[in-house]
């Protein structure tokens, strides 16, 4: 917020489970003073109930980026999902079409499982993928079980057939990580949630969107589901959405090693006091790139 104010930036969400209306608070989205503040894209693009891709949302990031550019405001991508942000530099893979019946009928059975069942599965069916997020994995054993081929192996047959593609745009990242104390910075920030109406929130989706809808996918949804249910209690949601939320920056910090170019990344802690003029001067360079 205090670069886009300092240098007339147009914030762009590449977080996949902001795209949702009436999925707020779970997914820190901004609030209305700070898009008053400051223009932002990629935030309530999306119904519930839509399978928002990452095609889609390259897509129209792409377009974001020029009308930004018409305003004479700098395109700042901010988040989130690592699949998102590849899709905005690297060639896209169209998956195979699946009957829309059976795709339905096995998502729902997957949506039921338990992360560490849909890790067994995917270390059979599709091994390269059996390490990633919920997502991903269910995804992986959808296309092994409703195409018969591994979505790894599709993958990079589609790299391989476009490996002469220049990538649209290049990207100057900056990670800001706390280190150690990220785990501190979890638990304040899940405390956070629940204290400005989280679970009020989830009640009110609760009412009309249905259990299947891909938004309830976002970290912590399911959990603040269950407690507004009554089969668990505050104290144990609490934590279970404490643990999900450090397996996911856990897979994130994994995505941020090995997928993006390290020669064109800056690294900063937050807390360290130089941590500003570390930033000014990413920005910088990023202006002159």
């Amino acid at each position: 917020m205090r670069l886009a104010m300092e240098y007339g930036a147009t914030i762009i969400s590449a977080d996949s489970r902001q795209i949702y209306r009436g999925f707020d608070i779970g997914t820190a989205k901004p609030g209305p003073s700070e898009m008053r503040v400051v223009p932002h894209c990629g935030i309530d693009v999306a119904e519930p109930t839509d399978r928002y891709s990452a095609s889609r949302w390259a897509t129209e990031a792409t377009s974001w980026i020029v009308e930004a550019n018409n305003e004479r405001r700098i395109p700042l991508i901010v988040g989130g999902t690592g699949f998102y942000i590849r899709a905005m530099f690297e060639p896209l893979f169209d998956a195979p079409p699946f009957d829309p019946a059976r795709r339905a009928s096995l998502s729902e059975w997957l949506d039921q499982q338990p992360l560490s069942s849909l890790r067994k599965w995917c270390s059979v069916l599709d091994s390269p993928k059996a390490h990633l997020g919920r997502t991903q994995i269910s995804r992986a054993i959808e296309t092994a079980l409703l195409a018969g081929r591994r979505l790894s192996d599709l993958q990079m047959e589609s790299q391989q057939s476009q490996s002469d593609s220049t990538p649209r745009l290049k990207p100057h990242y900056l990670v800001v990580d706390p280190g150690a104390r990220l785990s501190e910075h979890i638990e304040h920030r899940v405390d956070a949630m629940l204290n400005a109406g989280w679970i009020d929130e989830v009640n009110s989706l609760m009412g009309h969107v249905p259990p299947g809808a891909p938004a309830w996918k976002a970290s912590g949804y399911r959990v603040v589901r269950a407690l507004v249910e009554g089969t668990i209690d505050l104290s144990s949601a609490r934590a279970r959405i404490i643990i999900e939320t450090r397996q996911y920056a856990k897979r994130q910090r994994t995505w941020l090693r090995h997928q993006i170019d390290r020669a064109n990344v800056t690294r900063v802690d937050p807390d360290n006091p130089d941590f500003e003029a570390t930033v000014e001067r990413w920005w910088k360079e990023g202006e002159l790139a």
